[in-house]
């Protein structure tokens, strides 16, 4: 099992395409749901904030082992997702991976996992 949380900047001037993005997600979550199965991720979540100035997006992941790529998906919903990320995310900024150090799931939550 995989446990992540990374962190990206936007791009200057896409809060507004970022506010789009995360609404997309937000109105399409049956089908956003269904892509999650083949990437084996058990969580995904998506924080979002404002620290001097720049705008940082999160990603919170628990993640089995060998999930599809997101790329690799020919779903409509994943598609969309990274037609929002290319536009939004600074590719120039190098993302930041936080690091673990304490992992609380329960037993029985992790055997619901496998």
């Amino acid at each position: 099992m995989n446990v992540e949380l990374t962190r990206f900047r936007v791009k200057e001037g896409k809060s507004e395409q970022v506010d789009e993005w995360l609404k997309f997600l937000n109105e399409n979550m049956k089908d956003v749901l269904i892509t999650l199965e083949g990437e084996k991720m058990f969580v995904e979540t998506i924080f979002r904030e404002q620290l001097n100035g720049d705008e940082y997006l999160y990603w919170y992941s628990v993640q089995g082992e060998s999930g599809q790529e997101v790329e690799q998906s020919n779903h409509w919903i994943d598609k969309k997702h990274l037609e929002y990320w290319d536009k939004c995310i600074d590719e120039t900024f190098r993302p930041v991976d936080l690091q673990t150090e304490v992992v609380m799931i329960p037993e029985k939550v992790r055997k619901s996992m496998i």
